[in-house]
């Protein structure tokens, strides 16, 4: 397999770019070093977060044990759903995440229900706990989505525009390659590149708009879980758009449509009608 990563209409051409390192023998995927990084960078910025709104850290440590637990299975399970034909064969092959196949909204919703849980058994608040937790959750998946990268997956349907990246074909899976990046594969060499959307990159890049966008409007909340409710209205809306480029769409199964795509339209809707309901509320009784 090759191993370059280019980006040519901006000039970067990395010649090797493994997916994994070797200790003792032992292979160790870069995905899962990213996602870990991820998690770890997540739990550290709701810790502090905790401290600067007076809560507990101790009560973010705890939380983040079971939640990465539940939201891993939770984003496996979201996966298999909805790639059902990949795994019903040979159901052993559920277990092994080494590859990749996490989908963030499986990880978001359990990891949500998670917190709640969390929270009525300890007696804390909810909304509260997920305005803290999501600022790590979206700095989360801001260095997650490199995992992608190395990974060659999560990318977009074929571009020649300005971050267009370009992979060599025996890199990537073949069930990611659409008609259009066939038509216009480029040789080089010996080696046949397609060229496509970086879409991972995109969605690292609004999760980083998203951070920040929270981090001003945490001052300016009126009730707790706003700004949650910020997260994935904003969030939403990004992946909404991003999701229309990628090439590896989970669908909902009999009707074609991309289940992540409808899900965050459905969020943004949802997210939105309750910050102006609960805002509009808050206005009246005052």
């Amino acid at each position: 397999m090759h191993k370059t990563i280019d980006f040519p209409n901006i000039g970067i051409h990395l010649k090797s770019v493994g997916d994994h390192i070797s200790v003792f023998g032992f292979e160790i995927a870069y995905y899962g070093i990213i996602i870990g990084i991820g998690i770890l960078a997540g739990i550290l910025i709701a810790a502090l977060e905790a401290r600067r709104t007076k809560q507990n850290p101790e009560d973010y440590y705890d939380l983040a044990i079971y939640a990465v637990i539940f939201a891993i299975i939770g984003a496996r399970i979201y996966y298999v759903i909805f790639s059902w034909e990949m795994y019903k064969d040979n159901l052993l092959s559920i277990f092994n995440i080494r590859q990749g196949g996490l989908a963030i909204y499986g990880g978001v919703i359990a990891a949500v229900v998670t917190v709640f849980v969390f929270a009525r058994i300890k007696h804390l608040s909810a909304p509260l706990l997920l305005d803290t937790a999501g600022l790590g959750l979206v700095a989360g998946q801001m260095i997650g989505r490199w995992g992608n990268f190395f990974n060659r997956e999560a990318f977009g349907e074929y571009t020649d525009s300005l971050l267009a990246m370009r992979l060599p074909v025996d890199a990537v899976r073949g069930s990611d390659i659409t008609k259009l990046m066939r038509e216009n594969i480029e040789t080089a060499d010996g080696v046949s590149y397609i060229q496509a959307h970086p879409t991972f990159l995109y969605e690292s890049l609004w999760c980083l708009l998203i951070l920040i966008l929270m981090l001003l409007y945490r001052k300016h909340k009126k009730f707790n879980g706003e700004v949650f409710l910020v997260y994935l209205a904003g969030y939403g809306f990004g992946r909404f758009w991003i999701e229309r480029l990628r090439t590896d769409q989970l669908l909902l199964p009999g009707a074609g449509i991309p289940v992540s795509q409808l899900l965050a339209g459905v969020l943004v809707a949802v997210s939105a009608l309750l910050i102006f309901y609960k805002r509009r509320k808050m206005r009246y009784f005052d």
